[in-house]
Order: C-alpha cells, then sequence, then structure tokens
C-alpha cells in the first residue's frame, strides 16, 4: 500500500510540473524580458543613409567678380531706372559672365575713381568704353577689343559729301580740339581744308546746326547718336568709315589687374565665342545700325 502511495504521489508532482511549463510557454511576447542594454562606450548599429535629395539644374558658379562702369555713356552704358548699370557694354559683360560661369556684380562709379579703383581691388574689371592707349597698357592688363567705333563724317542731309573725304576739301570741318579725330583731320587736311576746333564734339555739332560748318568728324556712334535727337534731325552720317589704328586707336577693351591673367584669358575666350556664334552681332544690332566690330 506504501508503494502505490509514493507513486501516485510522484506522478501528481510531475503532472504539476508539466503544466506549470506550458503556462510559461503561452505566456504574450509583452510579458516576455526585454533584450539587455549595450554596454556603455558600445557603438551604435549602423543605420542607412538617408537619400540625397534632387541635384539642382543650374551649375552652381564658379567665383565671384565686380564689374565697374561709369554709367554715363548712353547706349553703351548708363544708369536704369532703378540706378542699375545697363546699355550694350553691360549686356556684353552679362552674357560674357554667364560663360565664364561667374557670379557678377555691377558697380557706377565716376570716371577717374575707375583705374585707381581695379588697381586697389575694390572690383575686378572695368567694361566703360574704354578706349586701349599705351599708358593704359603700362598700368593695367587689357582684354582683347570687343568694339570700334570708326571716325566718320556728318552733314545735312542731302549735302554732296557722301562719297571719300576727298570730296570736303576747301570745306569748313569741325573737330574736337587736342583729340585723336582732330590728329587725323590734321593730318589729312591740314592744307585742304578749313579746320575749326571747338571744346566738345557737342559744341562742334552745334555749330554744324547752326550752318557755320559744313561737316563734323568724330566718333561714328557718337555722331549717329546725335542724330537720332531733335537737334539733331538736321543731319546724317556721310562718307566712308575712316579706321586709322596710328592715330583713331584700335578699339575698345576691358580693363583688368596685370595680375589677373586667367581671368582675361576667359574674358577674352567668352568675347570671342560671342562674336563667332552670332550673340554678339544680335546685341550690336539691338543698339545701332552699323556694325561696331
Amino acid at each position: 500500500m506504501k508503494l502505490l502511495s509514493s507513486l501516485a504521489l510522484a506522478m501528481g508532482l510531475f503532472a504539476l510540473t508539466g503544466i506549470a511549463s506550458a503556462q510559461q510557454q503561452q505566456q504574450p511576447q509583452s510579458q516576455q524580458k526585454p533584450p539587455p542594454k549595450p554596454a556603455p562606450g558600445a557603438k551604435p548599429a549602423p543605420q542607412a543613409a538617408a537619400k540625397p535629395g534632387p541635384k539642382s539644374p543650374f551649375t552652381p558658379p564658379a567665383f565671384k567678380i565686380t564689374i565697374a562702369t561709369e554709367g554715363a555713356f548712353p547706349p553703351f552704358n548708363y544708369l536704369d531706372r532703378k540706378g542699375m548699370p545697363a546699355g550694350f557694354e553691360m549686356e556684353l559683360a552679362q552674357e560674357a559672365c554667364q560663360r565664364i560661369k561667374a557670379e557678377c556684380e555691377f558697380v557706377a562709379l565716376k570716371w577717374d575713381e575707375l583705374i585707381p579703383g581695379l588697381i586697389d581691388k575694390k572690383f575686378d574689371i572695368i567694361m566703360s568704353s574704354m578706349e586701349v592707349t599705351r599708358e593704359r597698357r603700362q598700368r593695367m592688363g587689357l582684354s582683347r577689343r570687343y568694339y570700334l567705333s570708326p571716325g566718320a563724317f556728318i552733314a545735312a542731309k542731302g549735302a554732296p559729301f557722301d562719297g571719300p573725304p576727298s570730296l570736303l576739301r576747301n570745306k569748313r570741318i569741325g573737330i574736337q580740339k587736342d583729340s585723336m579725330h582732330a590728329d587725323w583731320a590734321d593730318k589729312s587736311f591740314r592744307r585742304s581744308a578749313q579746320l575749326r576746333r571747338y571744346a566738345s564734339v557737342q559744341e562742334a555739332l552745334t555749330a554744324l546746326a547752326n550752318d557755320e560748318v559744313d561737316a563734323v568728324f568724330g566718333d561714328k556712334a557718337q555722331l549717329w547718336l546725335w542724330s537720332q535727337k531733335p537737334e539733331g534731325k538736321c543731319c546724317e552720317l556721310v562718307g566712308q568709315d575712316i579706321k586709322d589704328t596710328q592715330t583713331l586707336g584700335v578699339g575698345v577693351a576691358a580693363g583688368l589687374r596685370k595680375e589677373d591673367v586667367k581671368l582675361r584669358e576667359a574674358l577674352n575666350k567668352a568675347f570671342g565665342e560671342m562674336m563667332t556664334d552670332g550673340t554678339y552681332k544680335k546685341l550690336n544690332d539691338k543698339y545701332f545700325p552699323f556694325a561696331l566690330n
């Protein structure tokens, strides 16, 4: 009897142990112990890198430069209604900036401040109808020529001078004294015409409008601009363009510091491309009815 009682007790204990084990296996995961925390100083598990945002379609500027002009010689350079530099030269500059991938800022200064400001590194380029001269070549670097306004004559409409300059022999010719155009007239007409000298081109043109001279010799663009004004409606350009590099110069260029060789080369390349691909001609035609290069 004692043996049967001991056997029954052992079987009962075995059943209770099985029930407890089954209950532990059926507990929900929320009641299970959390995973152990990482030890202090351990490196966190690497996470997946965030995807990069969309790429900008615009090429960022390679560098920044400042371009200075006088803003007082329309339509080459002037200040618009907002007081910002504008005109033919400024449009050339903007196109060049895009081609050399530069972010450009424009400033307007007095003429006498341009070259000293460039040398003092207050800005980087001058584009202000600056004629190439030996003195300027000595003080700074110059780009290739980006425009040339030849010498020309202007006379009363219908005047019989629309041909070679020889037709103006023995005539009264107005010129601005102490100018390169006066130098050319002295060389060409000293003995064959009456040269009348004035303090400015404007004074010579006023004399033409008052029939005090038969023609005026000067810069073609400047003479044409005057002919478009009410006071210049009396007159028109006549004869042939005069191009004499020894007397009238080689044209207008941008001014840079001598040490900025790479910038000058990039600017020259941009000007050359514009003249080759027709961009320059489009800008030229926008402002003038004749070629400037």
